[in-house]
Formats: C-alpha cells, sequence, structure tokens
C-alpha cells in the first residue's frame, strides 16, 4: 500500500504539487483554477528548498525502484517517512492525501480477484473464451485479451482491472497448453493503456483539475495511444516472450 499512495502524498508536498509545471531558468509555475473555458493561468515562483528536498526523494525513489535494491513496496515507504522528517510534508497533510476510497477499493479487489481464480469463474470465462474464439491463433486469443483489460481498464482503476483479468489469462494458458507469461505481459500491458477517461489513473484525475482539462480531451492522445499499446501487446509482447 506503500507505493499506492505516492501520487496523494506528492499531491500534499509543497502545497499543491500536483499543480506545479516545471517552468523555465529554474522556476516553478503554479496552475490556477482554469479561467473561462479551459485554460490556466500561471504565474512563476522560485523554485523552494522543501520543492529540491522533494525532487531529490523521488529521484532516489525512482533509483531504488529501478535497481531492485529493495522491494517497491519499501522504496514508496522509504521515500514517504523521507518526505516528512524533511519537512517537506506535515504527517497531517500526508494522512488527509491517502484516498481511502483507493484503498478500500484495492483491498476488496485483491480477494475477489482470488475467488475469481478459486470459485471456478475464471475456468467459466475461460471456457466462454476458447468456445467463441474456436481454434484461432494465438495473436488472436492476446488481442481478445488487450481488448477486454483495455475496456475495463477506461471504466475502474488499471490495477483492479489486472487484478481482475490475472487469474483469466492465467486458466487461458493452461487450457491452450502455451506458456501464460506472454498473456500475463499483455494483461499488464493492456492494464497500463488507460488514456481514455480521468477516471482510469489517479495521475489522470489529478492533471484534469490543474490543467482544466474536460472528460473528453482524454480522448484526443489517448485514443492514438491506446492503439499504439494494442499493437505493441499483440505484436511485440510474442516476440520477447514466446508462446
Amino acid at each position: 500500500m506503500g507505493v499506492l499512495h505516492l501520487d496523494g502524498l506528492a499531491a500534499a508536498c509543497g502545497q499543491h504539487v500536483a499543480e506545479l509545471v516545471r517552468g523555465p531558468r529554474g522556476h516553478v509555475v503554479r496552475a490556477h483554477e482554469p479561467a473561462g473555458h479551459g485554460g490556466a493561468d500561471a504565474q512563476a515562483a522560485p523554485l523552494s528548498a522543501a520543492g529540491i528536498r522533494a525532487l531529490v526523494i523521488l529521484a532516489a525513489m525512482v533509483i531504488l525502484l529501478a535497481t531492485g535494491v529493495v522491494p517497491p513496496v519499501v522504496a514508496g515507504l522509504l521515500a514517504a517517512g523521507a518526505m516528512i522528517l524533511s519537512n517537506v510534508v506535515t504527517l497531517s497533510a500526508a494522512y488527509r492525501s491517502i484516498s481511502w476510497t483507493t484503498v478500500i477499493l484495492v483491498g476488496g479487489m485483491l480477494p475477489l480477484s482470488t475467488a475469481i481464480e478459486h470459485t471456478g469463474t475464471a475456468d467459466l470465462l475461460v471456457h466462454g473464451l476458447t468456445g467463441l474464439l474456436g481454434n484461432a491463433a494465438p495473436h488472436v486469443i492476446l488481442l481478445a485479451i488487450c481488448v477486454i483489460t483495455m475496456v475495463l481498464g477506461q471504466v475502474i482503476s488499471n490495477m483492479v482491472t489486472a487484478l481482475i483479468v490475472a487469474p483469466v489469462a492465467l486458466a487461458l494458458a493452461a487450457e491452450l497448453g502455451i506458456s501464460p507469461i506472454p498473456l500475463l505481459m499483455v494483461v499488464t500491458v493492456s492494464a497500463a493503456a488507460s488514456f481514455l477517461t480521468p477516471i482510469a489513473t489517479p495521475a489522470n484525475m489529478m492533471v484534469m483539475g490543474a490543467a482544466g482539462y474536460r472528460f473528453g480531451d482524454y480522448w484526443k492522445l489517448g485514443l492514438p495511444l491506446l492503439l499504439l499499446f494494442l499493437a505493441v501487446a499483440v505484436f511485440l509482447v510474442p516476440v520477447i516472450w514466446p508462446f
């Protein structure tokens, strides 16, 4: 859960980091409430010492995550603790930034994922997919998993989507006698393609108010990116992780 709420913690750091955008000459541009139909007024402010400490902590966390020196949860908790100990954010502000709705949602979906796997629901879905696809080529099966994952990922959390679809992908691989690795990687890539709605990921929602985006704005760049992710999942993943 430590990594899960780093977005919320970052939003509390430096007053409203979710509303801060890097500007020229080492300054920070703070976006205010949208004026009129969607733009945002901005004013330059010097990058404070707390902001520099936050950037250093963020860089250290990214290095820990990239090198795998410690588990991701540990890296997130260390970064969160460092933010508090270095006075970048107060303990009360960090506590208020936690999205308890997300905590409860993910906490509830974890046992749901296990239930899907152990109650036969995954097998039922697999038999339906195999009956629908017949003797289709493995790439068609990957395409079907991509579509299911991407559709779900636009309306519910991408993390929850992966938890729901992963057991189905595992059971489908066992049914077809192929390696589960490419199917799970396809689930990973497809779940990350949550670009079409602001509710798909916390990051999408965080930038919506600061930038003055509307719900329909996410389609403009999101759809080409989603198609790119679809092509990568269907054609590139099997090359790196063969069936």
